[in-house]
C-alpha cells in the first residue's frame, strides 16, 4: 500500500499563452555608484513559463533533500503533444536531469492555428501512473500473499491557464474519463497496474495584473477514483509560495524558523546581525514539543507571512562541537532542507553545519525560562535536526511523589496513598473461572475501586477527618516527637470492609457516641501542626469539619444494611433525616420500612454488649460516654417520663424516673410552646368580649361608644359585630 506522493507527475502547459509576461517587475540595474547623466537599466519580468519551471523545479528540489529514496517526481510538457522528461528510473530523479531536458523543450512556441493543448498532457500522465516503480514491480512479482495487495495511488500536479470555472469542470470530467479507459487497458496487461485512486491538483497561473475568472476550491470527490481541487494564483510571488504550501500537506513536513542567528555583516566584518533561517522536515519532528503544555506550544507557532501553513520559531544557542563525548540524548533524527536555498543566511548555516559543528535550538517556556528541545547537526554530508528528549530519562533517578504538577507538593498522603493500592491490588487468578464469573470478579474489583476513591483527599491540608486516626478511645499514643489523640480509628478501616458484623457496627457507634461525648465537654480535637503555620481552627468550626466529612465518608460507603446502621446513627445523634440516601427510599437502614435506629436502642445494645462481655476495660466508660452524650450541660433539664403526651413510647421504661439518662431533653419548640400556653392563661379576656351579647346567628355585638353623649342628648350607639 503506496501513499499518493510515492508518484507524483507534472504536467507544464507549454503552449503560446505561457510565453507571455507575468507582469511581476525585477529590478534589474545594481551599480551602486551613478554619475550624472546615468541612465537605469529598465526592470525586467519573467514569463510565465519561467515562472512555473522554477516553482515546478523548487518543489522537486524540497522532496528529493528530504527524501532521497521511495519519492518519485516525474515531469511532461504539453503543447501540440506530450513530451516526457524522465522516468520512474531512481538515476532520472534528480535536478540536473529535469533541467538539462528542460533546455532541449526551449520556450513556449508563437500562437499558430493548430491544437495546443494540456490534454495531450494529462493522458500521458495517466499512461504514465499505470507503469510501475521498480519497488511496485518487486512488490507484485514476489511470492507472497500480499503481491496482489499493493494499491496504485498517485498524484498529478497540473499548472495551467484557463479562462473560467466551466473550463475546469469540463478538464476534470476529461481526466476522469481518461483514467477510466486507462484502467480498462491495465487491467489486461501483465506489465501495468489499475490506477486505484489519484488526486489531481490544478494551479490556474495568469499575469499579475490580470483578474482571472477561475475561482478556487478545496479538495473534493468527483469520484471513487478521483479528488481534485483549484488553486488561482498570480505567475509572479505567488505560484512559488503555493507550491510551498501543498508540499506541507503533500508529504507531512513541517516548518521550524531558527532564530537569532548572529551573522557578520557583508559590507561591515567588525559588526554582526542576527537573522532567521526556515528549514523544512518531516512533521514528527515537533511531535514531542507540540504534544506538551499547550500555553507552551501556542508560544512558538506562528504564521509566516503570505503562507497557510504554521511554522515553529526555535532559538539559537551556542554552537559547539559534534563529538562522540558530546552525543545527546535524542529520540527521532529527520533530515533537514532550507526553505530558500538562495538566501544568504540560509547559505551560511548549511556551510557551518557541514564544517562539522552543532546548533542547540532551544524552546522558550510561558513560565519562564527555556529548554534545549533540538540539535541540528551533519553526519556524512547530510543534515539533520535531532529531537531531544524534554522529559526525563530512563537513565535518571525516578521523580520525588511531591514533585506534582501543582508544584512541589509535600504534604501528599503518601502512606494513606499506599494502603490505598493495596487495598485494590489484583492479584492473578489460581483456578479457572466461568466467563460470567470472570466479568463479576472484575466489575467487583472495579466497583471497589471507584467506592474507595469517590472520597479520598489527596492531600493532608485538605482532609481533617483522616488526620484523627490511628488510637483508641480515650488515649495517648506516643509517637517520636509527635503526641496524637485518636479519635475516629478503627471505622475508617471498618467501613470499607464488604459486609459488617452486630459487634463491629457496635464499634462504630460507639466511636461516633464518643466524638459527640468530646463536643458535648467543649473539648478541642488535638491534630498534628503537619507544618501548618499560624492557628488552626477554632473548636466550633473543627467539629463542623469533621461531621461534613463523616457523613460524607459514611455514605459513600453504605452499601449493606450494616453500614446504613452506621449512618443512620450519625444522622440521628446529629438531629438529621434520612430521606435523600440513594438505594434507602427514606424509609431508614430497611429501604421501604420504617426502621429508623433511634437512640435508647443503640444504648440498648451497648449494654447489652457490656453485659456478654464484662471483662472488657471499656465497659467501665460506657456509662460515662452515653452520660456525656445524652446529659449535656449545655442541655435544658430533663423532662419526666410521666407525660406520655410529650415522651415517645420507645423511650418510656418503668424503672426511670425525672432525672433518667433515657428522658428526652426539650427542644427549643417544646420551651417556645410552653411559654406561649403558659401566657395565653394569664392573659385577661378583652372587656368588650366580657359584656357582648349574643345575637341569633351566633355572632357577638357589644357596644363601641356607650358613654359619648353630645348636647341633645345621649347619641345613637354604635355597635359592632365579631
Amino acid at each position: 500500500m503506496y501513499p499518493a506522493n510515492h508518484k507524483t507527475i507534472f504536467v507544464l502547459d507549454h503552449t503560446p499563452y505561457f510565453g507571455i509576461s507575468s507582469e511581476y517587475l525585477i529590478e534589474f540595474d545594481f551599480t551602486k555608484s551613478r554619475g550624472p547623466g546615468f541612465i537605469p537599466l529598465a526592470p525586467i519580468s519573467k514569463s510565465l513559463w519561467t515562472c512555473s519551471v522554477e516553482a515546478a523545479i523548487e518543489y522537486c528540489r524540497v522532496v528529493w533533500d528530504l527524501f532521497p529514496q521511495g519519492k518519485l517526481v516525474r515531469f511532461i510538457v504539453s503543447d501540440l503533444l506530450a513530451r516526457t522528461l524522465n522516468t520512474w528510473s531512481p538515476q532520472q530523479q534528480n535536478i540536473q536531469h529535469i533541467i538539462s531536458s528542460l533546455a532541449t523543450i526551449g520556450v513556449p512556441p508563437r500562437p499558430q492555428q493548430e491544437d495546443f493543448s494540456v490534454i495531450h498532457g494529462l493522458k500521458a500522465a495517466a499512461e504514465a501512473h499505470c507503469e510501475c516503480t521498480d519497488i511496485q514491480h518487486e512488490k507484485r512479482t514476489s511470492l507472497t500473499e500480499n503481491a496482489s495487495k499493493v494499491l496504485n495511488r498517485c498524484r498529478v500536479i497540473v499548472i495551467m491557464s484557463a479562462r473560467d470555472d466551466a473550463s475546469m469542470k469540463s478538464l476534470e470530467d476529461i481526466f476522469q474519463n481518461i483514467l477510466i479507459q486507462q484502467n480498462k487497458i491495465a487491467a489486461s496487461s501483465d506489465h501495468l497496474i489499475a490506477i486505484h485512486h489519484c488526486h489531481l491538483v490544478i494551479i490556474n497561473v495568469h499575469p499579475n495584473t490580470v483578474v482571472s475568472q477561475v475561482s478556487s476550491h478545496p479538495v473534493k470527490e468527483v469520484s471513487s477514483i478521483l479528488t481534485s481541487e483549484v488553486h488561482s494564483v498570480k505567475a509572479g510571488g505567488e505560484l512559488s509560495g503555493k507550491l510551498s504550501n501543498l508540499i506541507m500537506s503533500h508529504y507531512n513536513l513541517g516548518s521550524t524558523t531558527v532564530t537569532g542567528i548572529p551573522m557578520k555583516e557583508e559590507q561591515n566584518a567588525s559588526s554582526s546581525a542576527n537573522y532567521d533561517v526556515e528549514i523544512f522536515h518531516a512533521a514528527a519532528a515537533h511531535t514531542s514539543i507540540l504534544k506538551g503544555n499547550a500555553a507552551d506550544s501556542a508560544l512558538i507557532r506562528t504564521q509566516r507571512d503570505g503562507t497557510d501553513y504554521e511554522t515553529v520559531t526555535l532559538k539559537w544557542c551556542t554552537p559547539r562541537g559534534c563529538s562522540a563525548s558530546e552525543m545527546q540524548n535524542c529520540i527521532a533524527m529527520h533530515r533537514i532542507t532550507p526553505a530558500d536555498v538562495n538566501s544568504r543566511p540560509s547559505s551560511c548555516l548549511i556551510n557551518f553545519l557541514l564544517s562539522g559543528r552543532s546548533v542547540m535550538l532551544e524552546m522558550p517556556r510561558k513560565a519562564g525560562g527555556k529548554m534545549i528541545s533540538h540539535l541540528l547537526a551533519a553526519h556524512g554530508g547530510e543534515i539533520f535536526v535531532h529531537t531531544l528528549v524534554t522529559a526525563r530519562s530512563v537513565l535518571e533517578d525516578p521523580p520525588s511523589i511531591s514533585e506534582g504538577s501543582g508544584g512541589r507538593i509535600t504534604d501528599y498522603r503518601i502512606t494513606d496513598f499506599g494502603m490505598l493500592m493495596k487495598n485494590n491490588k489484583l492479584f492473578p487468578r489460581k483456578r479457572k473461572y466461568e466467563q460470567t464469573d470472570e466479568e463479576t470478579l472484575l466489575n467487583r474489583s472495579r466497583a471497589q475501586l471507584d467506592r474507595h476513591t469517590k472520597f479520598w483527599p489527596i492531600t493532608i491540608s485538605a482532609t481533617f477527618l483522616f488526620n484523627l486516626k490511628n488510637v483508641n478511645t480515650g488515649r495517648l499514643t506516643i509517637v517520636p516527637h509527635l503526641t496524637v489523640f485518636q479519635y475516629v480509628d478503627p471505622l475508617p478501616t471498618l467501613m470499607l470492609k464488604e459486609e459488617l458484623t452486630d459487634e463491629e457496627v457496635v464499634e462504630c457507634k460507639q466511636i461516633i457516641y464518643s466524638l459527640i461525648g468530646q463536643e458535648s465537654k467543649h473539648e478541642p480535637l488535638q491534630t498534628p501542626s503537619m507544618g501548618q503555620r499560624g492557628k488552626g481552627p477554632k473548636r466550633e468550626e473543627q467539629y463542623r469539619i469533621m461531621w461534613t466529612e463523616l457523613e460524607a465518608f459514611l455514605r459513600v460507603h453504605c452499601r449493606t444494611d450494616q453500614h446504613n446502621r452506621v449512618l443512620n446513627c450519625l444522622l440521628e445523634c446529629r438531629n438529621k433525616l434520612d430521606e435523600d440516601k440513594p438505594g434507602a427510599g427514606g424509609k431508614g437502614e430497611k429501604g421501604g420500612k420504617e426502621g429508623k435506629v433511634e437512640l435508647d436502642q443503640a444504648i440498648r445494645e451497648l449494654d447489652q454488649l457490656g453485659k456478654s462481655s464484662d471483662t472488657q476495660p471499656e465497659s467501665g466508660v460506657r456509662a460515662s460516654v452515653i452520660r456525656a452524650t445524652t446529659d449535656s450541660p449545655m442541655s435544658p433539664p430533663p423532662v419526666s417520663i410521666s407525660a406520655p403526651s410529650v415522651v415517645p413510647r420507645s423511650l418510656s421504661r418503668s424503672a426511670s424516673g425525672a432525672n433518667s439518662i433515657y428522658s428526652r431533653p426539650q427542644s427549643l419548640l417544646d420551651l417556645w410552646l410552653s411559654r406561649t400556653l403558659a401566657a395565653r392563661e394569664t392573659r385577661p379576656e378583652f372587656h368588650g368580649r366580657l359584656n357582648s351579647e349574643v345575637l341569633p346567628d351566633g355572632t357577638l355585638r357589644t357596644k363601641l361608644y356607650p358613654f359619648i353623649m353630645d348636647d341633645q342628648g345621649p347619641r345613637k350607639n354604635v355597635h359592632a359585630e365579631g
